[in-house]
């Protein structure tokens, strides 16, 4: 998709697949349905299979009452969803069409990667693992973020990856492969609706990606009309009505443990919300992008503390909602990461306290003790509570098990792993992989139309019913 030739087809192509929809025209269509919400916001949190918020219930309970308190996420719960990805077999053809190769596909095996469940969130369509914006074939397909801007909506992103990582791209890009980060950035530039840009309003991370030798998307985007912002503390002071792009990390945002702002997700949400309201509505995606990221590294720390901001994003939007009731929000998961268990190895115990008063990542605390930044005595400072012998026993044995002592990032790996199994020890959590797992997740929504998605349903039908209640 570098040619000018294949960037013209896929225009061409996205423009023909927006536009079948019958004889209406496309606002004509969305007045039709009668529950049609004004604003829809779309909510991923990556890996957040059902373990983690029934966790996050546990972990934000009150000790001192007799029964466990309801969250934001039991107060809106309405449904699952299956995950699976494309099966089958993934043909490669040249530029004139002609099958080349055929090959098994590596998505079939009911596990998805967030590549090919986010284009089936996005699109209503089933893909292999890798595919951004793309089916079986390699051939784009329309989004439900796409239809919303040829209604003449406003859309947007905030997620806390960078801004072309695997959901986010999968509303906008379309590319055969997740990796392909610099050409996902340039299609957010290069790729339009009917002339105009696909987002309004775009945050999180990524600058490494729109700031290159090759090509500069930021000033590319400057030049067109958008604010440029690269600092949270900016959020405040960005101009009403004008398109925003905001990048405050090189890759990905730091995350939650590690931020300035705790609950930067939620700060990115309200100012798109702010920026994105209009008489027409808007279409926002949300990701937590993080979720998953604890869930691959096993770090129940991690996790929990990125499902503390999803928990503070999905109540400030449950409070948009009841002075705004023309909104729809529907919260998912792509899929779920590292077959989190609360409680584990027989012990009927999950003890969140140990969760609750970190001053640093694992990772951060592993990584200062790599580099000899804090004792072990110190340890107990940043991890929240006093470390028995046996754990301050473990962290001092790390460097004599480590073949070379001087090489930094060995030992801080080592200490990260010994940091998060204490606290797996001490909170009882347990994990049977360091990947995705293929169970259903859960579906949660409020607002106009939340009814829709109650009950059982593929990721695809989460798309399906966007367009169905954006008039498609």
């Amino acid at each position: 998709m570098k040619s000018s030739m294949k960037l013209s087809l896929i225009t061409l192509t996205l423009t023909s697949l927006l536009s079948a929809c019958g004889g209406e025209s496309s606002s004509q269509a969305a007045q039709s349905t009668s529950n049609a919400p004004k604003n829809i916001i779309m909510v991923v949190a990556d890996g957040m299979g059902p373990s983690y918020p029934a966790a996050f219930r546990n972990y934000n309970d009150d000790p001192s009452t007799p029964l466990i308190e309801q969250t934001i996420f039991d107060k809106t719960l309405v449904g699952s969803s299956s995950t699976y990805p494309a099966s089958g077999f993934e043909t490669t053809k040249d530029e004139q069409g002609n099958v080349i190769s055929v090959a098994e596909s590596l998505s079939n095996s009911y596990v998805t990667d967030s590549a090919a469940s986010a284009t089936a969130l996005a699109t209503g369509v089933k893909t292999y693992n890798g595919a951004i914006g793309v089916d079986v074939d390699k051939q784009p397909l329309a989004t439900v973020l796409e239809w919303a801007k040829s209604t003449n909506k406003k859309t947007g992103i905030a997620v806390t990856s960078q801004i072309v990582h695997a959901t986010p791209a999968s509303y906008i890009a379309k590319n055969e492969s997740r990796r392909n980060y610099d050409a996902i950035a340039n299609d957010y530039f290069d790729l339009k609706i009917e002339g105009k840009f696909k987002a309004d309003v775009m945050l999180g991370g990524g600058t490494k990606y729109f700031l290159r030798e090759d090509r500069n998307l930021k000033d590319e985007f400057v030049a067109s009309g958008y604010q440029y912002i690269d600092s949270l503390s900016q959020l405040n002071t960005l101009e009403a009505n004008k398109p925003v792009l905001g990048l405050f990390a090189d890759v990905s945002m730091p995350v939650a443990l590690d931020s300035s702002d705790k609950t930067h997700l939620t700060s990115m949400t309200k100012a798109a919300v702010k920026q994105l309201e209009n008489e027409n509505g808007f279409f926002l995606l949300v990701e937590a992008s993080q979720v998953d990221w604890g869930g691959h590294s096993n770090d129940i720390a991690y996790s929990m503390a990125e499902m503390v901001d999803l928990a503070a994003t999905m109540n400030f939007l449950y409070e948009y909602v009841q002075n705004n009731p023309d909104t729809l929000v529907v919260l998912t998961a792509d899929h779920n990461t590292g077959g989190f268990s609360i409680g584990h190895d027989g012990i009927y115990k999950w003890q969140p306290e140990y969760l609750k008063h970190l001053k640093a990542s694992p990772r951060n605390i592993a990584e200062q003790l790599a580099n000899n930044k804090i004792t072990i005595a110190e340890v107990s400072n940043l991890i929240g509570f006093n470390l028995n012998d046996t754990e301050i026993q473990q962290l001092a044995d790390i460097s004599l098990v480590t073949n070379n002592s001087d090489d930094v990032k060995v030992l801080s790996k080592n200490y990260y792993k010994a940091v998060t199994n204490i606290i797996d020890n001490r909170t009882r959590s347990g994990w049977t992989s360091s990947g995705h797992t293929g169970v259903d997740v859960p579906v949660y929504a409020f607002g106009q139309g939340y009814s829709e998605f109650s009950g059982f349903q593929d990721n695809t039908d989460i798309a399906k019913k966007l367009f169905k209640l954006m008039g498609k």
